[in-house]
């Protein structure tokens, strides 16, 4: 790690110094301070009080419950995954009280029915691995604060997704979010510009708070965006991700790249579409491995219509022990969706895919904007060219009345020389206001 890089962690820990252990517990007393502490002077105008009331009882109730069923058939294990479960959250979010606001969100996961698949912590070997262990949990509470001019401060445990959430996000489509403990600000005073800083000192991740994988609590983890949409034909995104994880040493790493994301007219009708990045990881902290990987991916597509093409070739650097890794990143989107490639391999991966989407138009409001994507993977390794498989994906996903979502998710990995075939069928129901 170069001397720069260790000065500005030095100064970027000192800033969250006060987060290391007590968290939590931190943001509970500045929150009770804040509701409390005027009482404790002097009398509360009845003005002050009917404003603080307001802002307590005007917010927003928070509700989401999705009910999902995965079956998975993998080669090589005795038993298919049948795993019904149903992911329940409940909140609530008040009004502003002299521009702070409150969140706070509980979360429960249950299995439906007999555990008849490996949810990584029931010891169910024999089952291919659905990563959604029963769980109850506190998923978010922050407290936000906007009296800054253009900007938003967020202290607490919050949701993060950067840009297409490839590098850091919150990994939906799994029943349990991951949220991070983090102190966390956004301005956009700069005409066409965001500017984004966090820093977090934990890592609640999708496998739960009873598996030994399921936190990470000791760590020191800068997130540094910026991005500008004043282009005349798209937006531009410098990024700076550094990751210290004592719980997980082999993913600290030092992650800094640039994305580009446009679109322009090409014809009646018909709009060009282009995704561009470029990333370098190197090992950072007490990472144990020499790590210098590059990331490239080149995006381009067309939109006509209900239509859109796009063709991807994402390359992601392996030196044959060691890979480029995205440790905070919602890998389910990316590279499958049967989840082959949540870790890259050693020998790192070359992802050549095409995706079709379509969107229907009815004057029926139940078929109307329904969606559906058609999407083909070629693997193979970036070091060697050996080939690893192919994959078919579809999704068919529909919200009507704003606040209910169907959905039907499919997935087939064919192994040439990594893995075993594997088939996933998802369907899932969701309520969400």
């Amino acid at each position: 790690m170069s001397e720069a890089i260790q000065d500005v962690d030095v100064v970027l820990k000192s800033l969250g110094f006060f987060m290391k252990r007590n968290f939590l517990a931190n943001l509970l007393l500045a929150i009770t301070c804040l509701t409390s502490g005027a009482s404790m002077a002097t009398p509360v105008p009845a003005e002050e009080e009917s404003a603080f009331t307001k802002a307590l009882t005007g917010g927003k109730l928070l509700f989401d419950t999705r009910y999902r069923y995965e079956l998975v058939d993998q080669d090589g294990l005795t038993r298919d995954a049948n795993a019904h479960t149903l992911r329940t959250r409940l909140g609530y979010e008040t009004g502003k009280f002299h521009d702070f606001a409150m969140l706070l969100e509980f979360e429960g996961i249950a299995g439906l029915g007999a555990e008849r698949y490996n949810d990584t912590i029931n010891g169910k070997t024999s089952y291919p691995i659905v990563a959604d262990p029963e769980d109850a949990a506190l998923n978010r509470l922050q407290l936000s604060y906007t009296g800054l001019p253009d900007t938003n401060v967020t202290l607490g445990r919050q949701v993060i997704n950067l840009d297409n959430q490839r590098f850091v996000g919150s990994v939906g489509w799994r029943q349990n979010d991951q949220t991070l403990d983090a102190l966390s600000v956004k301005n956009q005073s700069l005409k066409d510009t965001t500017l984004f800083y966090a820093y977090a000192n934990q890592v609640n991740r999708v496998f739960g708070t009873d598996s030994p994988a399921g936190i990470w609590n000791d760590a020191h983890i800068h997130l540094l965006n910026a991005s500008y949409a004043g282009l005349p034909f798209g937006k531009i995104t410098g990024y700076s991700y550094l990751l210290d994880v004592a719980d997980s040493k082999a993913l600290s790493s030092a992650t800094f790249g640039a994305r580009f994301e446009g679109k322009h007219a090409i014809g009646s009708g018909v709009t060009g579409l282009l995704g561009l990045e470029y990333a370098h990881q190197s090992d950072y902290a007490d990472n144990p491995n020499n790590l210098d990987f590059n990331y490239f991916s080149i995006e381009p597509g067309i939109a006509f219509g209900q239509w859109t093409v796009k063709v991807q070739y994402e390359s992601i650097e392996g030196d044959g022990a060691n890979a480029m890794q995205f440790a905070l990143g919602t890998n389910h989107a990316f590279d499958g969706w049967v989840d082959k490639f949540l870790t890259t391999p050693g020998n790192g991966l070359v992802d050549t895919n095409i995706a079709v989407s379509y969107a229907f138009k009815s004057e029926n409001p139940y078929l109307n904007g329904i969606k559906a994507t058609v999407a083909y993977h070629d693997f193979s390794a970036e070091r060697g060219g050996a080939n690893y498989g192919t994959e078919w994906d579809a999704v068919v996903e529909q919200t009507f009345e704003k606040y209910y979502t169907l959905g039907l998710k499919f997935g087939r990995y064919d192994a040439d020389r990594l893995y075993t075939d594997t088939v996933k069928i998802m369907p899932y129901a969701q309520i969400k206001f």
